[in-house]
């Protein structure tokens, strides 16, 4: 094993949007990968017809450009181990179902649906195995004549797993150790379906793993029950020599803990649970993603690297670059991660603050765009966005925080002016305004040295005055430094809004 070129896989199914879990799940695919100088491949696990979502594919292709996890083929890739897309080998599928059934390892099922509702029925959790399928329609309990009949009349079947009861099967898994699993408990589940004359993901998922030659699988703890019969099928079709190594991750936890994360938690508490928008094609119903939430894809890789692993230190923000390096399987827990979404918007602060204004600018103007502020001047926004940007955790939020930069105020709050606004504020603001006038220069620095030294030579008072700016500069109470904001509006609109404020909160 040692000796093979890394190769693992992300192997998703195109029945709706990609899940966060399952980002998680390329990510760290991604990172072993290079870390090991190894490739990993996209395939699309398209078997089950009936699921499948126009766009969804194309969806998961942008969800990974997005965040820049970078295969090195599979669909929309290349390669030399195509197609990559399962529904489009199905012919190679074909010649391991007849190796199996040749080898008596695997037979043919005729059970209707009807058949096995009612077989559920009779018997108390009812499986298909060992110990029932001799009282079913199966090529085992019908004359071969018969099979071959109902085959050539068109008759619809299924081809099942042969597994027999009672063996120890041993799973190695890298994060979990050995995991030991009766065959008694497995059921003989469908590896083929003729209505589709398609494989089941089963029997897909280990045919392409092999010629693909995956060395290693690391998928989510849902996938660890399905382990055992995987490798059954390895010793079946004679590749348990090849068998890549597994390693099952820790699911992605509600942010209470108690149950798997899902879309319902998101919309519950105002997070998002898929990397992008998503619409549905059948409803039109449309369901939030990170990219259109304002976070930036760097942000949430290096929370989602950290959601069931840690590096064995403290350190938090990691480069992509970072994450390759430190990552090791190892070190992945066994029990669920709860998903902290407070934490996931920590690091989308923190990553805003390592981005330059000129970028966080570029990325607020559509924001602007959409208030009604267009075409604005992009020095002034990065002026902006460098006064305000450590306030925010998302860049849309800019605009709640820093608007009064971009339109003077046309109202002020009612609870600020009584409690700000006093008897003398328009006498002192109407003084203010021809000491302004007098200033060449309006730098924040100079600008405010200048101010406060005729605010003492007067013996007002500093705080009613600077209050009194403030609520006629925004509107409000809050905001950055007074002098940052004069210094970014200008002399003339700072004039302006004082003129504004004197006439119409004394009146």
């Amino acid at each position: 094993m040692s000796e093979r070129k890394v190769r693992v896989r992300f192997a998703p199914s195109p029945t709706g949007p990609l899940h966060i879990g399952g980002v998680r799940t390329a990510l760290y695919n991604y990172l072993f990968a290079k870390q090991h100088d190894g490739e990993l491949i996209l395939r699309i696990e398209d078997t089950d017809s009936q699921r499948f979502v126009p766009g969804a594919e194309e969806y998961i292709v942008e969800s990974f450009k997005w965040l820049d996890i970078r295969f090195d083929e599979g669909v929309g890739f290349g390669g030399n181990y195509g197609p990559y897309r399962q529904s489009e080998r199905k012919e190679i599928y074909c010649e391991y179902v007849d190796q199996l059934l040749d080898a008596g390892l695997a037979y043919i099922a005729f059970d209707t649906p009807e058949e096995l509702e009612m077989k559920r029925k009779e018997v108390p959790n009812f499986q298909y195995d060992a110990s029932t399928r001799m009282q079913m329609r199966n090529s085992l309990t019908l004359p071969q004549e018969e099979v071959r009949s109902l085959i050539d009349a068109g008759n619809r079947y299924v081809v099942r797993i042969k597994i027999e009861p009672n063996e120890d099967i041993h799973v190695q898994d890298i994060i979990r150790g050995e995991v030991i699993i009766n065959s008694s408990i497995l059921d003989d589940k469908v590896l083929f379906k003729s209505a589709d004359n398609l494989p089941t993901y089963h029997l897909a998922n280990i045919v392409d793993d092999h010629l693909m030659e995956i060395t290693h699988v690391i998928r989510g703890e849902e996938w660890l029950s399905s382990a055992p019969l995987h490798v059954l099928l390895y010793r079946y079709l004679g590749w348990i020599e090849t068998m890549p190594a597994f390693a099952h991750l820790p699911l992605l936890l509600k942010p209470e803990g108690g149950g798997k994360l899902s879309k319902r938690d998101g919309d519950r508490l105002g997070f998002p649970v898929f990397p992008l928008e998503w619409r549905d094609p059948k409803n039109g119903d449309v369901a939030s993603g990170y990219r259109e939430s304002g976070y930036l894809p760097e942000a949430v890789v290096n929370f989602l690297a950290l959601l069931g692993w840690n590096p064995g230190t403290d350190q938090e923000m990691m480069t992509m670059d970072e994450l390759i390096r430190l990552f090791d399987l190892s070190h992945c827990s066994k029990s669920g991660a709860k998903f902290d979404y407070e934490k996931g918007k920590w690091f989308n602060h923190q990553y805003i603050q390592k981005r330059s204004n000129r970028e966080i600018a570029e990325m607020f103007i559509p924001v602007l765009e959409s208030h009604g502020i267009f075409h604005p001047d992009l020095c002034y926004v990065e002026k902006v966005v460098g006064i305000m940007k450590e306030r925010v955790n998302f860049v849309p939020e800019l605009w709640e925080q820093a608007y009064y930069f971009f339109i003077a105020p046309t109202g002020y709050d009612e609870k600020t002016c009584r409690k700000r606004w006093k008897e003398d504020s328009a006498a002192q603001l109407t003084e203010l305004i021809d000491i302004l006038n007098k200033r060449e220069f309006f730098d924040a620095e100079g600008t405010e040295a200048y101010v406060k030294s005729w605010i003492e030579q007067k013996g007002y008072s500093l705080g009613n005055i600077m209050n009194a700016v403030r609520l006629a500069l925004v509107g409000q109470g809050t905001g950055p430094h007074i002098f940052q904001i004069t210094e970014a509006i200008g002399k003339e609109e700072t004039i302006n809004r004082l003129k504004q404020a004197i006439k119409t909160i004394d009146n």
